[in-house]
């Protein structure tokens, strides 16, 4: 009964937000992280990533199911893309030894300015499903997709759900609503490759993680329904709020004095 605590409600309440948000555009995790730092301000910064990672595979795979059950899924794009994300996330999280974060961290900064311009100011984009690729070539991008994303998730992580709807939908052709559904694919392999290291190691608070899984799992539903219940316009509304939430938090980050 001491368990559920006021503090824990606060981590059940994010956990439910983040599910919802993830469901649709990524980014779940700018919500959990800062919830689980504040809570735990003693644990390490890998048990509380690790900790996040729980909660949020479970949330990501029901919203996949989910997709998987009412859309024809870009299986052809999003499974090599999963694949190469997988194995190309533990590159990503060694290169962290050697290349500090900061030195990327205005990249990724102009990227989604990028990324937010080019989506405002290209009224139907996302709008409509045209996929760009087919056969050896759309197996090609795939790979190179997903090895970039899941390079880009182990080392550094922030936005990368919204990352990845983005170049779905700019490169392949996507509409917001298979590009949202094939992002949770290559979520769920970026998520399981980050727990194949947390998880052994014991980086991870246990009823914790239960807990909010179950609450993300509820709010992935939610924001599964609404997604394919409004489709690719209320997915590119959200997605934008999205960007603009990472633009000003990686600015923070990037220009706040120490």
């Amino acid at each position: 009964m001491d368990f559920f605590t006021p503090e824990i409600l606060v981590l059940l309440s994010a956990a439910l937000i983040a599910g919802v948000v993830d469901a649709v555009v990524g980014g779940g995790g700018l919500i959990q992280i800062p919830s689980l730092l504040v809570v735990y301000p003693g644990e390490s910064a890998a048990t509380l990533f690790g900790t996040n990672k729980c909660a949020s595979v479970v949330g990501t795979a029901n919203a996949t199911w989910r997709y998987a059950r009412q859309i024809v899924m870009p299986w052809r794009t999003v499974l090599p893309a999963a694949l190469a994300a997988f194995a190309f996330s533990y590159a990503g999280a060694a290169t962290v030894a050697w290349l500090p974060k900061d030195v990327v961290r205005p990249l990724i900064l102009m990227l989604l300015v990028f990324a937010a311009v080019y989506t405002v100011r290209r009224k139907d984009f996302g709008l409509l499903h045209r996929p760009a690729y087919t056969g050896q070539r759309e197996l090609i991008y795939s790979v190179l997709l997903g090895g970039l994303i899941g390079f880009y998730d182990g080392f550094f992580g922030p936005g990368t759900g919204s990352f990845l709807i983005f170049l779905f939908v700019r490169f392949f052709g996507f509409d917001f609503l298979h590009a949202s559904a094939g992002a949770k694919v290559v979520n769920v392999a970026t998520n399981l490759a980050a727990l194949g290291y947390f998880l052994p190691e014991g980086y991870v608070l246990p009823l914790v993680a239960a807990a909010m899984a179950v609450a993300n799992l509820t709010g992935s539903t939610v924001g599964t329904r609404l997604a394919l219940k409004y489709g690719s316009g209320f997915i590119r509304q959200l997605f934008q709020v999205m960007v603009v939430v990472l633009i000003v938090k990686l600015t923070w980050d990037t220009f706040r004095v120490s």
